[in-house]
């Protein structure tokens, strides 16, 4: 496929975006993996443990998966990844914050799916610290969680945790591609360059870990391998000719209790249908963030927008549009919804909760008094915090 170079929803081609996705992938380019199984190369964690023990390899496995996560099918399934007992203690605590969720009448959403269909636990991370400290450590300090965020997006990643449950009958999600680009709109991804949708991807490494054995039956993760590779897969995977063929085309690897999974984010996936009568299919979601998504300096936005939201009212007073005004609410501003508490401020409108300088641009619109805006920001902010 020639690059992209205008990100406009109709230049999406499903017969250039076929030809990227059918595509051979033989396990000889991939000498450190064991195996593919269903367009996934298969890593063995026992055999890759007794390889790092030896010098240089730690590094030529790492550039192995980066490969295969950008150049090669995208997905990477680590077997054996995590110890039996220590999923079983950590499933012990999801499911004991499972049950103070539904004690508490709290539905959680979903992005992708019916909201309360599944049980989801957002922020599952921070909350498994403070419940199980111990068990949060051994979990955690996992090798090979680790070597496959080094190897997409280098040291000082950060992660955050979603425990997902499709209960049996639990429907398939969306086909989707994830985060950032993800979860926007057409409309507003295809405000962004065709470079930050190539871009996007590798800010990010999509994750999960088998809390269960998952037939396929049981519903595991749909996905089309080697989809990340088409530049315009975020304007394209709501189109309905790319749904019906991910529908025909996709494949669903089955996993052990232990597994790990880490796949491009750009790539096409979804969770497939729970088919059984009896498996409570349970799988940790991993989102793992690059440390070069930072801005340079530490800002206080709510005091910039507070300090200067009177000087707004004043200039739209006298005849500044407020387009140009809105240039300066996203230089004061946080324009992103994210990061945020999901459990607390969920998005009610589409796939992100309204941002900071959106509630600027709202009050500015309805001449709002800086005392009223102050409140909302104030509520904002309450709604953000995880505790």
């Amino acid at each position: 496929m020639a690059s992209a170079t205008v990100t406009d929803p109709d230049r999406c081609d499903l017969d250039e975006f076929r030809a990227l996705v059918e595509t051979d992938v033989s396990v000889d380019d991939y000498p450190c993996a064991s195996g593919i199984e269903r367009g996934a190369l298969v890593y063995d964690s026992e055999r890759l443990r007794a390889d790092l023990t030896t010098p240089g390899f730690e590094a030529t496995v790492r550039n192995e998966i980066a490969r295969a996560l950008s150049d090669g099918p995208g997905i990477i399934v680590l077997s054996g990844a995590l110890a039996g007992g220590v999923v079983d203690s950590a499933t012990t605590a999801f499911e004991a914050l499972i049950e103070d969720q539904r004690r508490s009448d709290h539905q959680s959403g979903d992005h992708y799916a019916k909201p309360g269909a599944n049980d989801r636990v957002w922020n599952a991370l921070e909350k498994l610290a403070v419940h199980a400290p111990e068990v949060f450590v051994d979990y955690y300090s996992n090798d090979m969680l680790a070597l496959g965020c080094l190897a997409w997006l280098g040291p000082n990643y950060q992660i955050t945790s979603q425990v997902n449950v499709v209960n049996p009958g639990g429907e398939a999600q969306v086909p989707h591609r994830d985060y950032h680009l993800g979860f926007m709109t057409d409309q507003m991804a295809s405000r962004y360059p065709v470079h930050a949708h190539r871009l996007s991807p590798v800010l990010t490494l999509q994750g999960a870990v088998a809390h269960c054995d998952m037939p396929v039956e049981s519903g595991p993760t749909m996905y089309l391998p080697h989809s990340q590779k088409y530049d315009l897969g975020y304007l394209a995977w709501r189109r309905p000719e790319f749904v019906e063929y991910f529908a025909d085309r996709h494949v669903q690897v089955p996993l052990a209790k232990g597994d790990a999974v880490f796949f491009s984010p750009a790539m096409f996936h979804g969770a497939g249908t729970n088919r059984t009568t009896d498996v409570r299919r349970m799988a940790n979601l991993l989102q793992i963030g690059s440390a070069m998504g930072r801005t340079l300096e530490a800002v206080d936005r709510h005091r910039v927008v507070t300090a200067i939201y009177p000087a707004l009212l004043d200039r739209a007073k006298h005849g500044i549009p407020d387009r140009l005004l809105g240039h300066a609410i996203a230089a004061a501003a946080e324009g992103y919804a994210f990061p945020t508490n999901l459990d607390r401020d969920p998005p009610l409108d589409g796939l992100t909760p309204p941002s900071q300088a959106d509630l600027v641009l709202d009050a500015l619109a309805e001449r709002l008094d800086p005392e009223d805006l102050g409140k909302r920001l104030d509520e904002h902010a309450a709604r953000r915090r995880t505790h």
